[in-house]
């Protein structure tokens, strides 16, 4: 059972993106695009799962199904699209959770909502905080109910993306 453990903010997240960034990036070469740490650990001061999101971005998406036995020498688990079509999904620990792998194609829409919401809670400090807060009351309220958890900030996090796209494509302009 996959437990709800929301914590401050820590500064090793940013390394523990990195190496394990370098790693990944072994697997993928030239097909790499681009990597980028995205969810909440990529956000200084935000609290959260202490679970480190990656989004490498490679030329094909087709591709990475050829690097999944290299990832998971690595510890990861393929679960291919997981609900996000066009998405390569891969998570390391189990119940345990470490990291999670989000591999999309360069161009996919979902790469800017990723790194929109991440960057717009980065410029915007007391959104950031209110967000840590309902996540922290949530995983005291749903701590063996991960389910709950998701699916009780959902609509925060569906507004603030909403928000953040705007803010985006302003900034982008």
């Amino acid at each position: 059972m996959r437990k709800v453990i929301v914590t401050p903010y820590q500064s090793k997240w940013q390394n523990l993106f990195m190496q394990e960034a370098k790693n990944i990036a072994a697997i993928f070469k030239t097909e790499l695009v681009a990597m980028h740490h995205i969810g909440s650990t990529a956000v200084p001061g935000l609290a959260a799962k202490p679970i480190i999101d990656i989004m490498p971005v490679v030329s094909s998406i087709e591709k990475v199904d050829q690097y999944i036995e290299e990832m998971e020498n690595l510890g990861y688990v393929a679960l291919g699209e997981n609900g996000i079509e066009g998405r390569r999904y891969f998570n390391k620990g189990g119940n345990e959770r470490t990291h999670h792998v989000h591999v999309f194609e360069e161009g996919d829409d979902h790469i800017k909502r990723h790194l929109a919401f991440k960057d717009y809670l980065i410029a915007h400090p007391s959104i950031a905080k209110k967000y840590g807060d309902l996540k922290t009351a949530l995983a005291i309220k749903y701590p063996k109910q991960i389910e709950a958890y998701i699916s009780e900030k959902n609509d925060f996090v569906k507004e603030v993306e909403q928000e953040a796209l705007t803010w985006y494509r302003l900034k982008e302009a």
